[in-house]
């Protein structure tokens, strides 16, 4: 139970000024996170060669997945019973310094290891950014400023890969390895963002008592670990090989651990399973398990046609991108100003998600011969989809949830969506490499024919062995297929394109599903007080702030309502909301009158408490050998007896505590 000093201050209401100063740092933040995914990526295959390390790559990536997802929901709940401000800060320094140590790595294992810590504080980035914007700003402005995280995240897809290619690219800078400057970059950026949450970011501060749930913490890692493990590593290993099936029989172990654990430790679980009861909440993590699966696996490919079907090199790939960013950027925008104006949200998920399906499904029928401006207009309309999807998602749950788990609401959406884009992409890049050879040979075999197919093994020097040999090096370097004659790479890369238009049509599948689910989120009234106005832990002493402003301003509404029968000005009408909407805003009302009760009874304690320090400090001073008149003159002219008023209490030592919440600090 927390523990809430009376009188404290409800969180101030912030100028537009004072909020985008607060945002810079926390863009900061997560532009950090967000870019190493992309820069790691194009450069990876350099930095394994460069550490006669090939085989271990996906050791790299995995380690950092495994890290950056486990502690996601770790930060949510740590810092609902915290403060944000301390591990914002822990998180962009522990980034920091795994960045830096990533850096002077001599080997894989070395690399491994240290992008284990880099995730470490990733993990924390991009949630407790969100989580913080909640806290300062009322949901139904919010979404306008959680649009620049969308143009963060699509901004550090494009330069991903254009700063990857440029590091990768060079054998040297400054005497040093291109490639090691992928994470020294890290180090200034992260110092800066730093210096601007340590100036900018004021929070109040919590007083909490609260069990740190370690055994759920310790099942996840449990659950997580060897689910991750065989994502990256199923295609290798075989999915049905001894390997994965024990990986997934100890995942199982773990997710049943922690279920048991959770329902164990109630109000104090990492994850409470009370918030599975909410409709909203549901909805928002599974539409953000699948909406990852289909964004990430579709990121992860798309650089790859156009660097391989197109030639594109990875700084041009990343520039190519750059549509996909502007229809992030513009769709972000128009769901910002479109949820301030009407107070709605739930329209733009379910539109968003249908854009993405409908770009998936485009995507399938991109071909070899595809021009390039072509994809480039679908993906405008895939960054439709995603700017209009991601951030309603969060903003829904976080309305939904009780003020005091807001944190753990949010890491959860973002945990499941990295859960999903994990998922995606190794089960994406599965297909991709299961089909390629299949497809490859059949293009070949179609191709054999032709007349210009054989000038054009002439012209090369080779002949079918020749060519097979070719090929097989093209399985691990596609860059060996620039050296061949068009007529005779022209093969490869139709069999290329038919294994992502495979991927996409998956995807479009998969995203038909989410689709489906979006359908069931609710759309319930958004509240108009900053999550950190209304926490329990954060709130003023007074029943109605401790239970949150939305009541009070709903009683206020619902007497209008009565008084003038006219509808409030920006109160959802009846046919905004369902009867399965009505019961959510039930639920959340318990909800907040039981944060309220709780608010009342710690005040109470808290005022006994005081009560006895002040008896306390009265017979002190009569051991010191003041009278009754001269301790009654150092209290004050108000006070009738030594421990009267002026401690918020009855005049009569020992009598009931009545009012509790006239306590004064």
């Amino acid at each position: 139970m927390s523990t809430t000093a009376p009188g404290a201050p409800a969180a101030p209401a912030l100028s537009h000024r004072q909020v985008l100063a607060i945002l810079s740092g926390l863009l900061l933040g997560m532009f950090l996170g967000a870019l190493d995914q992309t820069i790691v990526a194009t450069a990876i295959r350099t930095i394994a060669d460069d550490l006669d390390g090939f085989s271990l790559q996906a050791w790299a990536t995995t380690a950092f997945l495994i890290t950056s997802t486990i502690s996601t929901p770790l930060y949510g709940k740590l810092s609902d019973m915290y403060g944000r401000r301390p591990f914002f800060i822990t998180a962009i320094v522990v980034f920091v310094i795994g960045s830096a140590l990533c850096g002077i790595s001599q080997s894989m294992y070395e690399l491994a290891a240290w992008r284990a810590l880099q995730g470490l504080g990733a993990g924390g980035l991009m949630s407790l950014a969100l989580t913080i914007i909640a806290d300062i700003v009322p949901a139904r402005e919010r979404a306008r400023y959680q649009a620049y995280f969308m143009a963060v995240f699509g901004t550090s897809s494009v330069l991903g890969p254009v700063a990857g290619g440029f590091f990768a690219g060079h054998e040297t800078i400054l005497g040093l390895a291109g490639w090691r400057w992928i994470f020294w970059i890290n180090v200034p950026l992260g110092a800066l963002a730093l210096a601007v949450v340590l100036r900018n970011l004021k929070l109040p501060r919590r007083s909490t008592r609260h069990r740190i749930d370690w055994p759920g913490a310790l099942a996840l890692v449990l659950c997580l670990v060897p689910l991750l493990i065989v994502a990256e590593q199923g295609r290798e290993w075989g999915w049905g090989s001894t390997g994965a099936l024990a990986c997934y029989a100890l995942s199982a172990l773990g997710l049943v651990a922690f279920v048991l654990a959770e329902r164990a430790l109630g109000e104090e679980a990492l994850l409470p399973l009370r918030m599975f009861s909410g409709r909203t909440f549901v909805v928002g993590s599974l539409g953000s398990l699948v909406l990852g699966m289909g964004m990430f696996g579709a990121m992860a490919v798309l650089p790859q046609y156009l660097q391989v079907v197109k030639g594109s090199s990875p700084t041009e790939g990343g520039l190519q991108m750059l549509p996909l960013v502007l229809g992030i950027m513009s769709a972000s925008a128009f769901a910002g100003r479109f949820i301030s104006r009407t107070g709605r949200y739930r329209p733009l998920p379910i539109v968003g998600t249908g854009l993405m399906v409908l770009a998936l499904f485009l995507f399938s029928r991109v071909d070899a011969d595809t021009p390039v401006w072509q994809t480039m207009l679908v993906m405008v309309v895939m960054g439709w989809g995603l700017g209009g999807n991601m951030q309603p998602i969060i903003l829904a749950v976080q309305n939904a949830a009780d003020p005091r788990a807001i944190g753990v609401a949010t890491s959860s959406v973002t945990f499941f969506r990295q859960m999903g884009g994990t998922l995606g992409t190794a089960v994406f890049l599965s297909i991709l490499f299961s089909t390629l050879g299949r497809n490859v040979s059949d293009a070949y075999a179609g191709a054999a024919g032709d007349p210009e197919f054989a000038a054009g093994l002439q012209l090369a020097g080779l002949d079918q062995a020749g060519l097979q040999g070719v090929l097989a090096r093209a399985a691990d370097d596609t860059s060996v297929v620039s050296s061949l004659p068009a007529v005779l790479s022209h093969p490869f890369k139709v069999g290329f394109s038919d294994s992502t238009s495979l991927i996409y049509l998956v995807a479009a599948a998969v995203m038909v599903v989410g689709f489906v689910i979006v359908l069931f989120l609710p759309g319930l009234p958004l509240r108009t007080a900053p999550a950190g106005a209304v926490q329990g832990a954060d709130a003023a002493a007074s029943p109605q702030a401790a239970a949150g402003a939305p009541v009070v301003q709903q009683r206020a509404a619902a007497d209008t309502r009565a008084t003038t029968g006219a509808p409030v000005p920006g109160e959802p009408t009846g046919r905004d909301t369902g009867g399965a909407d009505l019961a959510e805003q039930v639920r959340a009302g318990v909800e907040e009158a039981k944060s309220a009760q709780r608010a009342v009874g710690e005040l109470a304690e808290e005022a006994v408490r005081r009560e006895q320090r002040l008896t306390a400090a009265v017979e002190h001073l009569r051991d010191l050998g003041l009278d009754e008149g001269s301790i009654e003159q150092a209290l004050g002219e108000d006070a009738t007896t030594p421990h009267g008023r002026h401690a918020g209490l009855p005049a009569t030592p020992g009598a009931q505590v009545a009012d509790p919440l006239g306590a004064q600090n």
